[in-house]
């Protein structure tokens, strides 16, 4: 039978190319979720005609009601956070894909394991913010956390040997670089939106690509690398690899190191997870070697690029830190692609909330959102807005 997925974020770039994918697979779409963009969301119901929808924005699910109004066979439409956490955890799904941009996704990430569905998880921030509250309910329910991101399905995929990843003693997590590799603080204050979306390699949303060009992404991936793999953050090397080729990489106790290369495009890391532990077919474009004349390798800037030091300090404090750095950040991009703060500034409050507390020791989901409310609070003290 035809795997079943329930699809969270189905509008957003993760989720458009996760539909190329059901469609290669020939996969039954379970339930589809989106924030505000219901045209889109309405013809991918007519397409996949799923069993339950679920949209968070309020006018934006009144917009789809009145669409759906008198259709035969019109999904169940459920709506807001905690719509989303119900479509999460319905019985019916073979696989939950997380997309949700933001700690938006957190909720939905553990209603899926809570209700013991396998969670393909490219929204980083659930691990990022909660994740020990993640990991435990994983191990709890039995359930398999499958990475989306194409950095760690590298890692994941280099690893699927268990003899040898009992010998994993160091990952080499690559970074493109971004738009703004290279440069210098002072070379980077100028800088507007225009530029910062102008990534060289992969096409993505404006968050997570205004996360690249900061290195944001990269320290958020480094913490989230953390608790999918079990490694201590100085175990985790961040190296730029500015063609996206070698997705990233496994060193074990002999100092051999197997890498995951292919072409940049999300599809390849999307489809893995969906299909594991098989492969699928071809959905992106063949590897060509002749065509590739240069591998190059460097190392990642975090003097300039501040976010990705406040990523660090934050895993090391552990407990809250790293949802503080979060919560900071995604208000201080937030406000960046509103013009009302410069790009460096992004780095500056994201460092500046990790430094305010130690944050160390255990919490609540209550406690993670508390976090993230004063870490957003913090911002816009900082800025006297």
């Amino acid at each position: 039978m035809a795997k079943k997925i329930t699809l969270l974020g189905s509008t957003g770039s993760i989720g458009t190319q996760s539909l190329d994918v059901v469609r290669a697979q020939g996969y039954e779409v379970f339930g589809l979720s989106a924030h505000s963009h219901t045209d889109l969301l309405l013809r991918q119901i007519e397409e996949f005609h799923p069993r339950a929808v679920c949209v968070t924005d309020p006018a934006a699910a009144e917009t789809l009601d009145a669409a759906l109004a008198g259709r035969a066979g019109a999904p169940k439409l459920l709506r807001g956070p905690e719509g989303l956490r119900q479509l999460a955890a319905m019985d019916g799904a073979d696989v939950v894909l997380n997309s949700v941009v933001g700690i938006a996704g957190l909720g939905a990430s553990l209603a899926a394991i809570e209700s013991g569905h396998d969670l393909a998880l490219a929204n980083k921030e659930s691990l990022v913010t909660g994740g020990h509250l993640v990991t435990r309910a994983a191990a709890q329910h039995g359930v398999h956390l499958l990475p989306v991101d194409s950095e760690h399905s590298a890692i994941f995929q280099c690893l699927q040997d268990k003899e040898s990843a009992k010998s994993l003693v160091k990952i080499l997590l690559t970074a493109s670089g971004g738009p703004f590799f290279g440069m210098k603080a002072e070379q980077l204050k100028d800088k507007t939106k225009e530029d910062a979306l102008r990534h060289p390699n992969w096409n993505m949303g404006a968050k997570i690509t205004i996360d690249s060009a900061t290195l944001m992404n990269k320290g958020l991936e480094l913490i989230e690398a953390v608790w999918l793999f079990g490694l201590p953050p100085e175990k985790i090397q961040i190296v730029v690899q500015r063609q996206s080729i070698i997705h990233s990489a496994v060193q074990f106790s002999d100092n051999s190191v197997i890498a995951q290369m292919g072409a940049p495009d999300m599809r390849i890391p999307i489809q893995y997870a969906l299909t594991w532990p098989a492969r699928g077919g071809a959905v992106a474009p063949e590897l060509d070697f002749a065509a590739l004349k240069v591998l190059t390798f460097d190392t990642a800037d975090e003097e300039t690029f501040r976010c990705l030091a406040a990523c660090k300090k934050a895993i090391a404090k552990g407990g809250l830190g790293p949802c503080a750095a979060n919560g900071a950040n995604e208000e201080a991009v937030k406000l960046f692609l509103e013009d009302k703060i410069g790009f460096l500034d992004i780095g500056r409050l994201v460092e500046a909330v990790v430094d305010s507390d130690s944050y160390g020791g255990g919490y609540t989901l209550a406690d993670v959102y508390d976090c993230d409310r004063m870490a957003r609070a913090f911002v816009h003290a900082r800025l006297g807005f």
